[in-house]
């Protein structure tokens, strides 16, 4: 009996140890948490590639990821793997401008600030464009990124032996890094994909983001919020984020209806509509984001093309006239809310003979039921959302590196800001957005021909939500008069 007895010690030992060991191993590969280390002096680089917290929860296995365009190339617009979709590539990253690599057990990926804010940029002539970091994510494509991860979920060839296969040609994974793949990743990630095309149906009942747009808060009333987007549209404008600093002094309103004024507030927000929960989002590193894009310029146009000294000093009064109320810092109705129409004006106690007459849906898109539920949603956490609200009106934005920020408007309808001072009948209805060749004759990226069509996507302004109507003031200024301003606008 002494003998059985120890035998059977000797088993419980053996499975404790063994239970140890998967447990660890486990541990490593599923849950280890490796921080990435933050350089105070090259921000610009965290800024691009950092972590905003979205990996834990949406991150996407690297290795997946990676391979996913070796093995669809067919589901992509075109050739180039995820350049495809127009993101940005600096030479000799590993991954896109706006994607950061982090470790949590495994190799993620997931997405950051910067996918939505940079400008890429190529001068006639260059054949590599420029990066300017806290610009408006002019070329890029979300919507169609994600319904390319999606489409890859729901083909049979998403399956081990394929993308392991795939892998094999550029990498040489360990035996146990197969095996997690195999059995746990692939699947899982899979099936998350699907589910999460799941949660996006609703996109296909609308017109499409398409490159530079995006629509920032339906996804965060039904990821997050639960709310049911109805027919609700609130495709918009990618906005830059330099120069905060003046924004923040001035006590603005942000994002294109204003429905936040709490900086802090909004960079929060920000990581979680890109991915993050608030048990991962990075609080300190957001606030040294923060402090970062405070002081960060916007891009000079006279530091690529000449400007009309002499044309554009015409044209500063002109603006002080028409625009600096609205649109300068230091302005009595810079950064304040506008509401839509005539009538509401009137309400407000305002007067013009110009209303803003701009598309609606993205200022109705966020209502007052969704503003009391993001206010709530952070109930319990040491930072708390307090501020945001629903406005129905847009917000008069400073113009600050207006040239590099077309197309323009809060939809970016008007591909060239020349055409702001036309009226709406004389604006381009259908053009190609997303190419990064600019015209500095027109002010802004060109929109027609066939390279924009081969690398830009179709806008047409007679769709919900894309309307290039309204913001009419200036319109019927002299040509002479326009000509000057708009050189002037070149130099802010």
């Amino acid at each position: 009996m002494a003998t059985r007895k120890s035998k059977w010690v000797w088993v419980l030992i053996v499975l404790i140890v063994l239970a140890v060991i998967v447990g660890a191993v486990a541990w490593w590969k599923l849950a280890r948490e490796v921080p990435q280390q933050i350089d105070a002096a090259a921000m610009d680089e965290y800024f691009k590639y950092g972590s905003i917290g979205a990996e834990e929860e949406m991150g996407i296995p690297f290795w997946i990821w990676y391979a996913l365009p070796q093995v669809f190339p067919d589901l992509l617009p075109r050739p180039g793997g995820y350049a495809a979709l127009g993101f940005a590539w600096e030479r000799g990253s590993e991954v896109p401008v706006g994607f950061s690599r982090r470790t949590i057990g495994f190799e993620r990926i997931g997405i950051n600030c910067a996918t939505c804010h940079v400008t890429v940029l190529r001068a006639p002539g260059e054949p590599v464009p420029r990066i300017y970091p806290g610009g408006t994510g002019n070329t890029i494509d979300i919507l169609a990124y994600q319904r390319f991860l999606f489409a890859c979920a729901d083909d049979p060839r998403f399956s081990a032996d394929t993308i392991l296969g795939q892998l094999a040609q550029t990498v040489e994974l360990s035996w146990l890094d197969r095996v997690l793949y195999r059995y746990v990743l692939i699947p899982a990630t899979r099936k998350a994909l699907l589910e999460q095309k799941e949660q996006f149906e609703w996109t296909d009942s609308r017109p499409d983001w398409g490159r530079g747009r995006i629509d920032p808060f339906n996804p965060v009333k039904v990821r997050l919020l639960h709310i049911d987007p109805g027919d609700t549209i609130g495709n918009s404008d990618m906005e830059p984020v330099w120069n905060l600093r003046p924004r923040v002094d001035g006590k603005m309103a942000f994002h294109w209806d204003g429905l936040n004024t709490d900086i802090q507030e909004v960079f929060f927000s920000s990581a979680l509509g890109d991915g993050a929960v608030p048990k991962s989002l990075p609080a300190e590193t957001l606030k040294q984001l923060e402090e970062y894009l405070m002081d960060l310029e916007a891009p000079r146009y006279e530091r690529l093309f000449p400007v009309d000294r002499e044309l554009a000093a015409a044209g500063e009064p002109i603006y002080n006239q028409y625009c600096a109320r609205c649109h300068a810092f230091g302005g009595e109705e810079t950064g304040k809310v506008l509401p839509l129409t005539a009538e509401a004006w009137a309400v407000e106690g305002l007067e013009t003979d110009a209303p803003l007459f701009t598309d609606p849906h993205r200022a109705e898109m966020w209502t007052p039921e969704a503003a009391e539920a993001y206010n709530a949603y952070t109930d319990g956490y040491p930072w708390d959302f307090e501020h945001f609200r629903s406005t129905g009106g847009y917000v008069n934005v400073p113009l600050d590196g207006i040239w590099a920020r077309a197309p323009y408007l809060h939809n970016g309808s008007v591909p060239y800001l020349g055409e702001i001072l036309e009226p709406a009948e004389a604006r381009t209805q259908v053009f190609w957005s997303g190419y990064d060749l600019y015209d500095p004759d027109r002010v802004g990226f060109v929109s027609e021909g066939e390279d924009a069509e081969r690398y830009g996507k179709r806008l047409d302004t007679s769709l919900p939500g894309n309307s290039n109507q309204g913001h009419l003031w200036g319109t019927d200024l002299p040509d002479e008069d326009k000509a000057a301003l708009l050189e002037y606008l070149k130099t802010l």
